[in-house]
């Protein structure tokens, strides 16, 4: 009882401070700086949990103050604290209620089953190529037996490719918005056929069972 009413007042205090200093979060990230870069990790975590601003509009703008290298480790660094807080509110905070609410979705058991297969491998892929939503890993992942070190690992090398084509696609963005723009809605169509061509091929073995 007493984990469970920590995890809701952490939670509730989490979505407060992304939903009423919204303006003022982002204002102290531009403006550059050690508390830009403080402030900036605190709110990529915070949009793990409550995506009050896109993760690419987020991340953009950290690379375009910060600089693609110290951008990506600003951003990776804030979004795995956040992923982990996910994870582990789930494992430790929400377990029974989280389990109840996945039951009545069949569609999370196909995940389920998938995540368990090979966790690092499965893990790894869902985070290159967003067949899973992001929320929906971190909760089964955190109901489920996978190690934290090996979700940690394989999120972490996961992000890596997104967080680095958002903040280079910031860095550029003053000098080159068109190269920008490009270079993300490269890299989205990119993500999109994979998708596609998972999907099909799932439906087409579907069909011939």
């Amino acid at each position: 009882m007493v984990k469970r009413i920590l995890s809701i007042s952490l939670l509730i205090t989490i979505i407060g401070i992304g939903f009423f200093q919204k303006d003022e979060l982002l204002s102290l990230i531009k403006a550059g700086g050690i508390l830009s870069i403080c402030m900036s990790m605190l709110f990529v975590a915070i949009c793990v949990f409550f995506p009050v601003i896109p993760f690419p509009v987020l991340a953009g703008v950290i690379g375009g103050v910060s600089g693609t290298t110290q951008g990506v480790i600003v951003s990776l660094t804030g979004a795995m604290a956040g992923t982990m807080g996910f994870f582990f509110l789930c494992r430790y905070g929400f377990r029974d209620y989280a389990q109840s609410k996945l039951m009545n979705y069949s569609k999370v058991q196909e995940y389920e089953e998938f995540l368990y297969r090979n966790s690092f491998m499965a893990i790894l892929t869902c985070r290159l190529i967003p067949i899973i939503p992001a929320p929906v890993v971190n909760i089964i992942c955190g109901l489920s037996k996978v190690k934290w070190f090996t979700f940690f690992t394989a999120s972490t090398i996961g992000k890596i490719p997104n967080i680095l084509i958002l903040s280079y696609a910031g860095a550029s963005f003053s000098s080159n918005k068109l190269f920008s723009f490009g270079l993300y809605g490269g890299y989205i169509l990119i993500i999109f056929i994979i998708n596609f061509v998972i999907m099909y091929r799932k439906m087409a073995k579907e069909s011939a069972d």
